[in-house]
């Protein structure tokens, strides 16, 4: 298989991982939601398979992935957000889907298909667990 086709199929794999997350986010009503997610993840990933296939020996690939990681702060803190009354703060687990959601599509950018898939998995599940009101 050519480089550039399992460059594409790393990407398709993101994209589908991706919305795995951001359907539950929709479900929950989230501003960040599928569409949302599935960028994150497929731009993560693209990131990542430039970095390692286009670039292979001339720059070293981890210093992309700590440039991703570093984007996604800056989209993360804007979702996080204080409530109306100002006493207690939002977004927080939205925030982390991001993250988790970028860091997804970096493992499935590099080629860790089995890593990605179950992180997704974990991930899904626990966006599930029901919050408790204290």
């Amino acid at each position: 298989m050519s480089p550039e086709v399992e460059g594409a199929l790393r990407l398709l794999l993101s994209a589908v991982l991706g919305a795995a997350i951001g359907v539950q986010r929709e479900l929950a009503h989230k501003p960040a939601g599928l569409r949302t997610h599935i960028l994150i993840c497929l731009g993560s990933a693209l990131f990542t398979v430039v970095s390692v296939l286009g670039f292979s020996g001339m720059v070293d690939p981890s210093r992309v992935a700590a440039g991703v990681v570093t984007g996604i702060g800056f989209i993360g803190a804007g979702v996080i957000m204080r409530g109306a009354r100002g006493d207690r703060v939002v977004g927080i687990t939205t925030a982390a889907s991001v993250w988790i959601t970028a860091a997804i599509g970096i493992a499935a950018g590099v080629g860790l298909y089995i890593i990605a898939v179950a992180v997704t998995v974990v991930a899904v599940l626990v966006l599930f667990i029901p919050r408790v009101k204290g």
